[in-house]
């Protein structure tokens, strides 16, 4: 597996990842297949039959300069910032259940390997430690291709994670914090190694070669782009 990276390691809105991975699928995975690595702002991406309005709270978000994009995967509502990762997974195959459980087992083997503990995949996509979620993942499918992609917990603002999804009437309250605080775990709490680490330990145990895209390789994802940004994507029921 290869990995791809950005020129000048650049930092870039999370709609542009997204359109990197249909990039990558379109161009890349021909001979190998393609594994990568991202953080961004704080943003709130939903599954791409989801209502917005039901699953992300847009004052806030607006009020908290937390951005929200829609994507083409199914699933829930998920709240990112830097300090966790995001995880990318495209290979040439058109059977889906087969790539998403061979993708969950790399990962879920990967960090076991990593941090010493093991990491178990459940059949909701969701990678645990103990009970405890660190990871949730989606898939979908071009022809030909395949693209899964998921969260990597290493720490979070708990506030931000509760707030910006899913509306509430009422105020948040410390209770509802502990409440999530129960079902989700942090790698950082499992482990002494900063997100860094284990993202360098990460990409070793996964990739054994590496393809950096170029200036123009960007301008073609920024057209990708483009589409993400259209309020009847983000907004469309």
């Amino acid at each position: 597996m290869k990995y791809v990276s950005l020129p000048n390691d650049e930092q870039h809105r999370l709609c542009f990842y997204l359109a990197m991975e249909e990039y990558v699928a379109q161009t890349l995975v021909d001979d190998d297949d393609c594994f990568f690595m991202w953080q961004v702002e704080p943003t709130v991406i939903f599954g791409r039959h989801q209502v917005i309005e039901n699953e992300v709270n847009i004052d806030y978000c607006k009020e908290n300069g937390i951005q929200f994009y829609r994507r083409k995967s199914g699933g829930g509502c998920v709240y990112a910032d830097r300090n966790n990762v995001m995880l990318s997974y495209i290979t040439r195959d058109d059977n889906v259940e087969k790539t998403f459980d061979h993708y969950m087992g790399v990962v879920a083997d990967a960090l076991s390997t990593i941090l010493g503990i093991d990491t178990v995949k459940t059949q909701n996509n969701d990678l645990l430690i103990g009970d405890a979620k660190v990871s949730g993942n989606a898939i979908y499918h071009l022809p030909g291709r395949i693209i899964a992609h998921g969260t990597l917990l290493y720490d979070t603002v708990m506030q931000n994670m509760i707030s910006a999804i899913t509306p509430s009437k009422e105020k948040l309250q410390k209770h509802g914090v502990e409440s999530v605080r129960q079902r989700i775990t942090l790698l950082k709490d499992h482990t002494s190694m900063s997100l860094e680490e284990i993202k360098s330990h990460l990409r070793q145990h996964v990739c054994s070669s590496e393809h950096c895209l170029t200036l123009s390789d960007v301008a073609e994802i920024r057209k990708i782009e483009e589409e993400y940004l259209k309020p009847e994507f983000i907004y469309g029921k």
